[in-house]
């Protein structure tokens, strides 16, 4: 008996793939709304604003202490639950005032947060970070 010479199957089957490509498909429609990318607008150094005049100056010290300086150079020494009533004075006596958050290098990212969430929560406008210069 004769065997037959096999023929070669010149085909691809595409089924499987496009299988494949129509659950990724699904996969990334579901997915893509999720993924929000966020944008940061940061400011270019070469255009960076000046010092506000008279600002109001909150410094975080490396163990958390907190001290106020007021427009005047008047200083004082204030724990956190003080901290939103003398905000509070200090905008009564000017609406407009800016106010700068002076954070110590070895003061915890958390303290100096929570002096920003004070002061956002009192809707002052002009809010900065004070840096030192290299």
């Amino acid at each position: 008996m004769a065997r037959r010479p096999r023929r070669l199957k010149n085909e691809i089957n595409v089924v499987p793939y496009i299988d494949v490509m129509l659950v990724l498909l699904v996969i990334f429609m579901v997915a893509a709304p999720m993924m929000q990318t966020g944008s940061v607008d940061l400011p270019a150094v070469d255009k960076a604003n000046l010092v506000p005049n008279d600002p109001l100056r909150v410094e975080v010290s490396a163990s958390g202490e907190l001290k106020i300086t007021d427009a005047s150079g008047l200083s004082r020494a204030i724990n956190k639950a003080e901290l939103a009533a003398a905000l509070a004075v200090e905008k009564e006596k000017n609406p407009q005032l800016a106010v700068l958050v002076a954070g110590d290098k070895a003061a915890s990212y958390e303290s100096v947060l929570n002096v920003l969430d004070e002061i956002k929560a009192l809707d002052f406008e002009r809010v900065g970070l004070e840096t030192g210069r290299k």
